[in-house]
C-alpha cells in the first residue's frame, strides 16, 4: 500500500464491527488467491456480501481497510499482557505473536507478494513500542528508568522484536515460539538498567 497516515480509530456499534470485519477476512481470503494489486473492491464487497456503499462508508479504499484490519490486530496483539494484568515480567506478547504467525505463514507469504511487508512492519513496531512501554512502567524491575529513557527503550524493543520475528520466519521458524519468547526476554532483561546503570538480574519469565 502506498503509506498514508494511520486509519483514525472508529466508535462503531456491533454490526458496524461485524461488517468490518467480513470485510478484512474476505481481503485476507482474496490475498491468498491473487496478487494484491489485482484485488479490486468489487472483489471484496462480493466476497464479503457487503453492499458497494456500505463498504465506502467505513473504508475509503481496499488500503484503507488492509491498514484498518493490521492496525487492530497489531493493537490488541501489543496491549494483550497489560489487558489481562499478567503476572510474569514479560514486556510483549512473543510466544503468542509467533505462534499467531506460524499458523498464518501463508498470509505472511502473501504480503511478501504484495510488497506490504515494510508498511505492515512499520505499524507494528509503532503499536508494540507504545504496548512495551506501559507494559515498563508496570514492572518493577524497569521503574527506576525515566520516562523519556523507557520511550526510546520501548521503540528499540520494538524494532528487535520485529527483526527476532523476521529472522525466524525467514529461517523456516526453526524453534517453538515458547523459546523464541525466552530468547527475547533474556535480551530484554539484560539490556534493561537502573537508574545508576546496573542491569537487574534476569527475572522470572
Amino acid at each position: 500500500m502506498s503509506k498514508k497516515a494511520p486509519a483514525s480509530k472508529r466508535k462503531i456499534d456491533p454490526r458496524a464491527q461485524r461488517t468490518q470485519h467480513l470485510l478484512g477476512d474476505a481481503l485476507v481470503e482474496l490475498m491468498h488467491e491473487k496478487p494484491f494489486n489485482a484485488i479490486t473492491v468489487q472483489n471484496v464487497i462480493d466476497r464479503a456480501h457487503v453492499g458497494r456503499s456500505t463498504f465506502y462508508s467505513h473504508f475509503r479504499d481496499k488500503d484503507d481497510l488492509f491498514l484498518s484490519d493490521a492496525e487492530e490486530f497489531f493493537e490488541a496483539m501489543a496491549t494483550l499482557i497489560s489487558r489481562r494484568g499478567e503476572a510474569s515480567n514479560r514486556v510483549a506478547p512473543v510466544r503468542e505473536m509467533f505462534a499467531h504467525l506460524a499458523e498464518a505463514s501463508e498470509f505472511y507469504a502473501a504480503l511478501i507478494r504484495a510488497g506490504k511487508v515494510h508498511d505492515v512492519m512499520e505499524l507494528a513496531q509503532g503499536h508494540f513500542a507504545r504496548g512495551i512501554e506501559q507494559r515498563l512502567a508496570e514492572l518493577s524491575p524497569a521503574h527506576a528508568i525515566a520516562s523519556a529513557s523507557r520511550a526510546a527503550l520501548a521503540q528499540a524493543l520494538a524494532g528487535a522484536l520485529l527483526s527476532l520475528l523476521t529472522w525466524w520466519i525467514d529461517h523456516g521458524m526453526p524453534a517453538p515460539p515458547e523459546q523464541m519468547d525466552d530468547i527475547y526476554h533474556r535480551m530484554v532483561w539484560s539490556g534493561v538498567s537502573d537508574s545508576n546503570g546496573q542491569s537487574p538480574s534476569t527475572p522470572s519469565l
